[in-house]
């Protein structure tokens, strides 16, 4: 894979508009940032949990924060980089003109990473696949095919997201978001199909990236940029390479951001947090400094500037080190996996703590459960309801879904596929409401 095809400016949808006009094409990139982020999906992601429960008096992270975190984490890394092959080629301007615009890429791709994650945080998508798995959803394997029933069985908010920016839903015009294939590319964290995926081996084929209807969407993208084809049946490519930056800048954001937001909601002592950061922080003199600190929140958030500064360095120096090998689809590790030690003990660590104090923390648990009931019983209800459309009670239904969620196609997957959009857009919150309404636990109001 060579850099010139790898950021390619052609929009999804308006391929014509910028083909082979490099120049102008600078400032294409930062329009992807500023679509995705006035975008209706973006801003649900305020009302979506990242980890624990939306916030009460004490605030913590949501989906929205953590992506524009991460989007300022990953331009960094993008910036990092280039700055890196500057030093090395003067002239890398002149040879490869946008180049300069891989921290804007990045941080377009970091903002919409998290777009196709349901409500309830990663409970939400076990939720949607155990309907199909275990639920009633198990009547519809015989009317799909076994490739659709994979999108179902085990759905995927990296797939999802990658509609959601590329799909011409109802009444929106042509082309989705209408994003440059470099920024859709980067956010392909796996990109195959969900019968390759679940494959532990490789690190594109640990999950899914597309759905089966996005699967030409892809292809088209993948061939204008040369990925390279591992193989055709079922589709696998190798990662775009800047992929690798997007995943390194959600790594470090949640795996230090999740301490944080631990403290506050005195799940971790400060004395837990400091054994685990200050380590990262890589500065001699920092304990003097904390000492002479009262406030512990204060602390913190001292000793987490300081350790994701550690981590950006140390990711974007094992890209820059590695991106031969990941310009042949050959670095089948993360980057954060590479870092050196001590740090990588030290990640590990923070690793261990959060499945163990962090992700079952009773509250963490409850709102896991609680979307297994609301996500299951929405999706108990809308599908049949869709599908078959007979009754009064399903035509009401029916008149509950969006017309942008509704389709014109007439196959129980397509079907499917629209009330998963509709459901899986949800906020935490009118999830919940819905489901209490249509379920007659509440009345609805007229306000």
């Amino acid at each position: 894979m060579n850099w010139e095809k790898l950021l390619s400016a052609k929009r999804w949808g308006n391929e014509d508009r910028f083909a082979g006009n490099q120049k102008e094409a600078r400032s294409e990139f930062q329009r992807d940032y500023d679509r995705i982020i006035f975008s209706s999906p973006f801003r649900r992601l305020q009302n979506k949990t990242q980890v624990f429960p939306l916030p009460g008096s004490v605030f913590v992270h949501n989906r929205l924060t953590h992506s524009l975190e991460v989007a300022s984490v990953g331009r960094s890394l993008g910036t990092i980089f280039y700055n890196k092959i500057k030093e090395n080629d003067a002239n890398i301007d002149e040879t490869c003109p946008l180049l300069c615009e891989i921290g804007n890429i990045i941080a377009s791709a970091c903002l919409a990473h998290d777009l196709g994650n349901p409500a309830f945080g990663h409970s939400g998508e076990s939720a949607i696949s155990h309907y199909f798995t275990d639920g009633d959803g198990q009547q519809y394997e015989s009317q799909v095919t076994p490739g659709q029933w994979e999108d179902l069985i085990h759905f995927e908010g990296n797939a999802n997201a990658l509609r959601i920016l590329t799909h011409q839903f109802a009444g929106k015009g042509t082309g989705g978001f209408a994003l440059t294939y470099a920024t859709l590319a980067s956010i392909a964290k796996y990109p195959c199909a969900s019968l390759a995926g679940h494959n532990k081996k490789n690190i594109y084929t640990k999950k899914y990236g597309f759905f089966q209807s996005e699967e030409s969407g892809f292809e088209k993208i993948a061939i204008e940029m040369d990925l390279i084809k591992v193989q055709d049946e079922p589709l696998v490519y190798k990662r775009h390479p800047l992929v690798y930056l997007v995943e390194a800048a959600d790594d470090i954001c949640y795996n230090i951001i999740d301490l944080e937001d631990a403290h506050r909601l005195k799940i971790l002592s400060y004395e837990e947090v400091q054994t685990l950061l200050l380590p990262l922080c890589n500065d001699p003199k920092l304990p003097a400094r904390l000492a002479e600190m009262e406030d512990n929140d204060a602390k913190i958030t001292l000793m987490r500037a300081k350790s994701i500064s550690t981590l950006i360095w140390q990711c974007s120096t094992v890209f820059f080190k590695e991106q031969e090998a990941i310009l042949n689809g050959d670095f089948n590790i993360s980057l954060m996996d590479a870092i050196d030690e001590p740090f990588l003990s030290v990640m590990k660590e923070i690793e261990r703590i959060s499945y163990k104090k962090i992700y079952n923390y009773s509250s963490v648990v409850q709102i896991e459960v609680a979307g297994y009931q609301v996500m299951g019983g929405l999706l108990e209800e809308f599908i049949p309801a869709y599908l078959l459309n007979e009754s009064k009670y399903h035509k009401k239904l029916v008149e509950l879904i969006p017309r942008q969620f509704l389709t014109k196609e007439t196959d129980a997957y397509s079907k499917i596929q629209s009330v998963l959009d509709f459901i899986s857009g949800m906020t935490d919150i009118y999830a919940v409401e819905l489901f209490r309404k249509i379920k007659g636990i509440s009345f609805p109001s007229m306000s």
